[in-house]
């Protein structure tokens, strides 16, 4: 069985296991009707069978060489994927785990384990952040661990520092991931539980880490904003909390610590004694018996991990918040549930390994993608006669309602006027969006420009940026140009992206950033009277061919945090029912801006 970043606590099965067509499944979790209306959650209502299953010629595989093509391709993709996902789960190496093995301490993913209800999923995110970037430096996963999950039936963003890695300080990586977590949190009102094991900034990159505004000092920013929002902020210090790193403990609303391994303290035992003079043990100085007895900064001090973990699970369940009928899509079972039932797709999920042809100029019909990962294969399409380019409808996804924007091939400016219109009827309806990713952009052309795809394309942008649905989106091919934009890529703040392997974002693809290069590179010879030969020609694009081909890899993305992951297609349809099971909240009104007509 294939691996990805979706996994399920010690007691669960795979999610990716394979379900028979037509299987359907019990969605179980709490409806809260006493809330008004304009306030209830979107999908706190179940969402009736719509739409009538896609067609069959069109759904189905047919053509079946071209899929085992794609198909193996695609799992030659997954093996280096799950090779690198199984590297970074060894942390900082073997030398380093048996350091902290031998404190009693556990890995960071052990210990989320531990901490979340048995049987239940976690959304790891951005596991692959920090591969390459700081070259002989190795920073596995950015050097910290986070995801969602659900800690006594609530779901909750769980911050884990890895301290087998570089002692768990702060890179920038490090700052961007935590900072990310914590946006994810904020947006989606997930109480934050931080597993806190670190030695602060990473000192040698402190130029990077420290000062500007989306640095360190940001995360407790944050914590602030968030607690103030009626956001739970909860710290387990099970290892050292140095520097500026004290401030996460001493600014959550309720803290634990470990007795022997946590401490706290704006100054080390060295920078003390350097200071001061004053000769200090790091146990006397900020210890859990220091904090617990005589300075009041943590709340409960306990023996061991085990039991810090287990106090945590007490004071999630403490915390009153109403979530549990979203921690219920996490969990296998759920106490005093409402049942609701939902189809499996039509077509096994495990074929969206196969359904995008291995050359990204070979069309191919998104529908086949959108048939795999709803509900009974049901999509109520919406204006499928008018600007094809883009698909669009309602469907359901275990049975939360969703609006899908497809790309079925380049943008022209029907498809803009079409997507910006279904927006509008997403938001007016509350009703999240998904947008699947594969697109090289607008049309160009002096035709197109005459035709007004500059400020149609602008009204797609218009009505994504100004959206206040949950918007997710999966790249599962090209992301080029601004393409990106009107299909809501990073910069457009979705509440989560996702990537396939086989993805690819950039300005545009190489060999058409080579051949503009290269254009402007002949016309400046021919206007001095030179020549050029096509060999030189060749030459020239050569090297910014590999750099896009190198730079627009879903690793690249990755490594950089431009994503909360690279995804398993086979998971595709897992995935984005976590990601709007997390962003079940209450949705604002939308208010546009000024559409150019």
């Amino acid at each position: 069985m294939l691996q990805s970043s979706l996994r399920l606590g010690r007691l669960g099965p795979r999610l990716s296991s394979a379900v028979g067509p037509n299987n359907v499944r019990n969605l179980q979790y709490s409806l809260h009707h006493s809330l008004p209306s304009s306030l209830r959650p979107f999908s706190s209502l179940p969402a009736p069978a719509i739409g009538s299953p896609i067609k069959s010629s069109i759904a189905s595989i047919t053509d079946k060489s071209q899929f085992d093509e794609s198909n193996a391709y695609t799992s030659d993709l997954l093996k280096e994927l799950n090779s690198k996902l199984d590297s970074v789960r060894k942390g900082g190496g073997d030398a380093a785990v048996e350091r902290l093995r031998g404190r009693g301490k556990f890995l960071p993913r052990e210990r989320i384990d531990m901490l979340l209800d048995p049987g239940s999923a976690f959304l790891e995110l951005s596991p692959l952040a920090g591969e390459d970037l700081y070259g002989s430096i190795s920073v596995p996963s950015g050097g910290v661990v986070t995801g969602i999950g659900s800690i006594n039936n609530t779901l909750c963003m769980i911050v884990a520092n890895d301290p087998t890695v570089k002692g768990g300080t702060y890179f920038p990586i490090t700052v961007k991931k935590h900072l990310r977590a914590q946006t994810i949190a904020a947006e989606n009102k997930l109480p934050c539980i931080y597993l806190v094991d670190s030695g602060g900034a990473f000192l040698p990159m402190q130029s990077e880490v420290f000062p500007d505004v989306d640095h360190f000092g940001r995360i407790f920013y944050n914590q602030a904003n968030m607690s103030a929002a009626g956001i739970s902020q909860v710290a387990v210090v099970l290892g050292s909390c140095t520097a500026g790193g004290a401030y996460v403990p001493a600014m959550s609303d309720e803290t634990v610590i470990v007795k022997g391994n946590g401490t706290i303290f704006l100054a080390g035992p060295p920078l003390v004694k350097a200071a001061t003079g004053e000769v200090v043990t790091s146990e006397e100085l900020g210890g859990g018996e220091v904090h617990s007895k005589i300075s009041g900064v943590t709340d409960h001090l306990v023996e061991n991990e085990k039991d810090a973990l287990m106090v945590t699970r007490d004071i999630v369940g403490n915390l009153n918040v109403e979530n549990g009928r979203l921690a219920s899509h996490f969990t296998v079972q759920e106490k005093d549930a409402v049942k609701i039932d939902y189809e499996e797709p039509l077509y096994p999920p495990s074929e969206l390994r196969g359904v995008i042809p291995v050359d990204p100029k070979k069309p191919f019909d998104v529908r086949k993608i959108i048939a795999r990962v709803v509900d009974g294969s049901r999509f109520h399409e919406f204006k499928s006669e008018y600007g094809t380019t883009l698909v669009t409808g309602f469907a359901s996804i275990k049975g939360q309602r969703v609006g899908i924007i497809a790309n079925n091939g380049i943008l022209f400016s029907e498809a803009s006027l079409k997507g910006s219109h279904f927006v509008e009827l997403c938001c007016q309806r509350k009703i999240p969006i998904v947008f699947l990713q594969n697109i090289t952009g607008f049309m160009v052309g002096k035709r197109f420009e005459h035709e007004g795809i500059a400020k149609n394309g602008a009204k797609l942008v218009m009505a994504v940026a100004t959206a206040k649905v949950p918007k997710i989106t999966v790249i599962v091919g090209n992301s080029f140009g601004a393409g990106n934009y009107g299909m809501v890529g990073r910069a457009y703040s979705p509440r989560f992206l996702f990537q396939w392997p086989n993805a690819k974002t950039a300005v545009m693809g190489g060999e058409q950033a080579a051949g503009v290069l290269a254009t402007v590179k002949r016309d400046a010879i021919e206007r001095g009277g030179g020549e050029w030969s096509e060999e030189e020609e060749a030459a020239f694009k050569q090297p910014t061919i590999d750099k896009f081909e190198k730079e627009s890899s879903a690793y690249f993305s990755t490594a950089r945090i431009w994503d909360d992951g690279i995804i398993d297609p086979a998971d595709t349809r897992e995935v984005l029912s976590l990601s709007l099971t997390a962003a079940m909240q209450e949705v604002g009104d939308t208010r546009h801006g000024v559409f150019r007509m």
